[in-house]
């Protein structure tokens, strides 16, 4: 039996592997994309929606998974979306066409929902003066899941049946379940609200309709009747919905505790700072992977590639005690900013260190540990200015501005390749000049977080707020 004194740090050690097993699945086929439609017998285009449906799955995932433990308890929704992440890899594992796949995938993705109700779980059952750290680890697993989900598929791939890496998905979210349903504490909410259907349904069409007309925007075009038709649609549905959740009794989102100035900063700030890290995961490894010949590519295979980018994750890891110790002295508002401010820098270090792979090795480090600070401090900065009752929706908002960025990031930094290129031989690869011009919008895009995070007012608490729990206060943001 487990000593009451190491339950909460066993509970938290199972919430970062659950939190690691979701992230992985993200990159996870990324070493395949090539050679997908081949595998499921299907053209390039329908097999880009096997990384596109997590993406979109996991987007309208979040926020509803929140609002879902703050009705009915954190330990079952975590529950949930371990279960669904052992279907949805037990699925993976057994395509062989596009439908199955593409149905396993939406299902990796339903899972992304373990992470925010996992980080707001932690803040209720960390020891005192331990959250600020367990929350940044719990946030890390993004990034490490992420950057070490690459060189395993890529190996895995290379020397085995690519389904193995489902198969492997598949147990180690069986031992997360396992570990939500024993380890993980039960807590029953004093109330169940009714669930907002219409609310859920309105957010997850016009979240959609948007991100995939920002997904498809470099395919088709940015201008593009069809870019611009869904971009609209989606759009307009959110705006309805908007409408329609100020008006409930009980919405899917607490928009006007969303459009507080502390949230709503916190929130745009992770749009930026989402789109930082997506920044370097674009452009990084095709810099790596392009042939030496053009005078710029470094001339790595897929698995070097990964090899190179695995350190930069588990500098999110490694940071988590700095970030937890930033946030504890110096409160989540100035770590945000310098998490924005270190992610600036590794960019900026990467406009010039862009000629060998160690030097984007060391560049890629640095944007790391700026994405860790920045991510371990906005959960702490949402929480510290909501209700605790909807700490978990509140985060997994977050969450989901946070994938906008990378989504946005993904769109631009493509476009910018595709647009910037020189013709080898009938070949056209992108220049150097796309390459840096990539980091300086990256850059940009960190400054941005800093400039939004600024605007926080130094002492910001919400009506009710800064309660955890069980009636402790929460430090107010510094």
């Amino acid at each position: 039996m487990t000593p009451p004194a190491l339950r909460p740090r066993v509970a938290i050690a199972a919430l970062c592997a659950g939190g690691f097993a979701a992230s992985v699945t993200q990159t996870m086929v990324i070493p395949l994309q090539s050679e997908l439609p081949r595998l499921l017998s299907t053209s390039a285009a329908h097999a880009g929606w096997v990384v596109t449906v997590t993406l979109l799955a996991g987007a309208v995932a979040m926020p509803i998974a929140g609002r879902l433990a703050d009705m009915y308890g954190k330990q079952v929704v975590l529950a949930a979306c371990a279960g669904t992440l052992v279907a949805g890899s037990v699925v993976c594992a057994w395509a062989s066409t596009l439908g199955p796949m593409l149905a396993g995938r939406a299902l990796q993705g339903l899972a992304m929902g373990f992470i925010p109700v996992g980080i707001s779980l932690i803040r209720q059952i960390a020891a005192p003066g331990q959250a600020a750290t367990a929350i940044a680890a719990m946030s890390a697993t993004l990034g490490v899941g992420g950057a070490l989900g690459l060189p395993l598929s890529a190996w895995i791939a290379q020397t085995g049946d690519w389904h193995h890496m489902f198969w492997l998905t598949a147990a180690l979210a069986a031992v997360v379940l396992l570990l939500t349903l024993t380890v993980v504490p039960r807590h029953r909410p004093d109330h169940a609200p009714h669930f907002d259907a219409v609310g859920a349904l309105g957010l997850g069409v016009g979240l959609v309709a948007v991100l995939i007309g920002i997904t498809r925007a470099t395919s088709w075009g940015w201008l593009d009747a069809r870019t611009v038709g869904t971009l609209v649609a989606g759009v307009l549905v959110l705006l309805a919905w908007g409408w329609y959740e100020l008006r409930a009794d009980e919405p899917l989102v607490d928009l006007r505790s969303s459009a507080r100035l502390p949230v709503l900063m916190t929130n745009l700030a992770a749009v930026a700072v989402g789109f930082g890290m997506m920044a370097s995961s674009i452009v990084v490894p095709q810099l790596l992977q392009l042939p030496a010949w053009t005078g710029h590519g470094l001339d790595q295979s897929l698995l070097a590639t990964g090899l190179w980018l695995a350190p930069a994750g588990m500098m999110m890891m490694l940071f988590s005690p700095v970030s937890g110790r930033l946030i504890d002295r110096l409160g989540p508002r100035i770590a945000l900013m310098i998490g924005g401010a270190v992610l600036g820098a590794g960019y900026l270090a990467a406009l010039v260190m862009m000629s060998a792979p160690w030097q984007l090795l060391v560049a890629s480090c640095i944007t790391a540990a700026g994405v860790g600070i920045g991510y371990a401090a906005m959960p702490s900065l949402i929480m510290d200015n909501v209700d605790p009752r909807a700490a978990a929706a509140a985060v997994g908002l977050n969450a989901l501005m946070r994938s906008v960025g990378t989504t946005l990031a993904a769109a631009v930094m493509a476009t910018v390749l595709t647009s910037r290129t020189v013709d080898h031989d009938g070949i056209l690869l992108p220049s150097q000049g796309a390459f840096q011009a990539c980091f300086l919008i990256g850059a940009g895009a960190a400054v941005l977080g800093v400039l939004l995070t600024a605007v926080i007012p130094r002492r910001a608490q919400a009506s009710g707020a800064g309660a955890d729990p069980v009636g402790e206060s929460l430090a107010l943001s510094r």
